[in-house]
């Protein structure tokens, strides 16, 4: 991924809101934008995990606070925003990065509760720190939210149901509310940060659901397509720093040239692309007549 070094300077004096910042991709976003000059705060429900966090944001010259929160509770979400405006006085991005992977195995096989639980989290609890920060948002007329888009979104996701229904829908979410918050200078966006190895992953592959139904995971690590949490952090950077909303809705990814992708911005609109859709034959092109 290519970026602009310009597309960080600008985030000097904004204030995010990271969820699930206390360990892998969340603490990367976290400390990545503290570094660009961004103060941050970082929610998890691990205090002992949050203040890592802080400690390594802080101690390298960057501003944060820990906020111990249940992203799946209203009135926690409510804090983390409140919090938040109170200690740096205004939020410019949340990102909503906290998620859950634990029911791995066929629908007729995985416990409800738990499948259940991964949609919670990833889906209504994005839904609430949304809906928590909007109205502060809204009232400054500013402000960016970035959803993290993830495998199955798009495309059948075997043995990880829940997983992958809950980021689908978090697809619909993003454009939906792109569309909602667009008229009061908002903007909703998601990325899909690739496969990164986090707890999440580990659990793919050390369990004994993983290593029963998630075979394939072993071998995506084993093939090295993995890519390191930092590029996360580069592209929550990179959106933090657009100069509008014009891809708002979009999904985008550190496996994209993100510096071309805003270049051809007009055409990813015209034709509806970097977003979730259902596509008919007529939408096709038309075959050329020999």
């Amino acid at each position: 991924m290519e970026t602009n070094e310009s597309t960080t300077k600008n985030l000097q004096g904004q204030v995010g809101i990271v969820t699930g910042g206390g360990c892998g991709i969340g603490r990367a976003i976290a400390q990545g934008l503290a570094a660009d000059g961004m103060a941050v705060a970082v929610a998890a429900r691990s205090r002992g995990e949050l203040d890592e966090t802080v400690s390594a944001i802080t101690g390298s010259g960057g501003r944060a606070i820990a906020v111990v929160t249940d992203v799946t509770d209203q009135s926690s979400a409510d804090n983390l925003v409140a919090a938040t405006v109170t200690a740096f006085g205004h939020v410019d991005l949340l990102v909503n990065n906290a998620g859950s992977f634990a029911a791995i195995g066929p629908v007729w096989d995985v416990d409800p509760e738990v499948w259940w639980r991964d949609v919670t989290t990833n889906l209504f609890g994005s839904f609430l720190c949304a809906r928590a920060v909007l109205p502060h948002m809204i009232d400054r007329g500013r402000g960016r939210i970035i959803n993290m888009s993830g495998g199955g979104s798009v495309a059948p996701f075997e043995y990880g149901s829940g997983y992958a229904c809950s980021k689908a829908a978090l697809l619909r979410l993003t454009d939906t509310l792109a569309r909602e918050a667009a008229p009061h200078g908002v903007g909703v966006f998601a990325m899909g940060p690739g496969l990164v190895r986090t707890a999440m992953t580990e659990f793919q592959l050390e369990s004994d659901e993983g290593k029963r139904w998630f075979t394939r995971a072993a071998d995506w690590f084993r093939d090295g397509i993995d890519v390191p949490p930092t590029e996360a952090a580069r592209v929550a950077a990179f959106i933090a720093a657009l100069p509008d909303n014009l891809l708002a809705g979009r999904v985008l990814s550190p496996a994209e040239d993100l510096s071309q992708v805003l270049e051809n911005a007009d055409r990813i609109i015209d034709e509806d692309l970097y977003t979730l859709r259902l596509r008919k034959l007529e939408d096709l092109p038309a075959k050329s007549a020999i």
